[in-house]
């Protein structure tokens, strides 16, 4: 489905990612796992075509997307959700949900999508014409994964979801994942809770100073000797 091949990224004279590879199949939860700074949240930003790549190709079921510009990115089906949510917090609940309907590919679906979302996630659905600024952490990832969702992606990136969430709220976000994953979408994550990221994920990267440098299986991650020291601490 996304094929990435040798990516390199910076900012300014900065290098972030170097000769970064990897794959993601149709249907899969893939994880990305590394220390802050190792290069995961650089690397959804230059996927959503946010940042720039100065070498290295990227391809969405074979069609190259290394130098699109961010709209043809996700009218191709790639939605992203950032870390720390980005929602306009003056605006309603419902206000920022319909939001995501924005690309041609999802328009017509509009009310059907909105209705899949709350069915998803009925605490939105009953604070729709509240305040979204004035909703808890958990609620406000909610409307953000939900606005994500409008746009009918094939390919859902989460940058951090669980980021300062109360531990009740992190598991209902984990168990709406494979939700989501359930129903077709294939999920990019990005999370600093390895062990909840590896129990949904199908497969996971692992990077460092921006260089992947460990792949598997989850099951292969989670009995990794290294994985276990690093990430999990045992």
């Amino acid at each position: 489905m996304l094929e990435i091949r040798d990516l390199v990224v910076g900012y300014g004279d900065v290098g972030v990612l170097w000769e970064c590879s990897l794959h993601i199949e149709r249907g899969e939860v893939v994880t990305l796992l590394g220390a802050n700074g190792a290069g995961k949240t650089t690397l959804m930003r230059a996927i959503s075509r946010i940042v720039e790549s100065s070498s290295g190709t990227m391809t969405l079921d074979g069609i190259d997307i290394t130098k699109a510009p961010s709209q043809d990115v996700v009218n191709a089906g790639i939605a992203h959700v950032p870390e720390g949510r980005k929602l306009w917090p003056e605006m309603t609940v419902e206000e920022n949900v319909l939001l995501g309907a924005y690309p041609k590919r999802a328009r017509a679906a509009t009310y059907e999508t909105l209705e899949e979302v709350y069915a998803l996630f009925p605490r939105i659905k009953e604070r729709r014409k509240q305040i979204a600024g004035t909703l808890s952490g958990g609620e406000q990832q909610m409307v953000a994964i939900g606005r994500g969702l409008m746009s009918l992606p094939e390919l859902l990136m989460l940058d951090e979801p669980s980021l300062g969430l109360a531990p009740i709220i992190v598991g209902e976000l984990f168990e709406s994942i494979r939700a989501i994953n359930a129903r077709g979408t294939t999920v990019l994550l990005v999370e600093q809770n390895v062990m909840g990221a590896l129990q949904v994920a199908t497969r996971g990267y692992v990077l460092e100073t921006g260089r992947v440098v460990t792949t598997g299986t989850r099951a292969e991650l989670l009995a990794s000797d290294e994985i276990q020291k690093a990430y999990l601490g045992l």
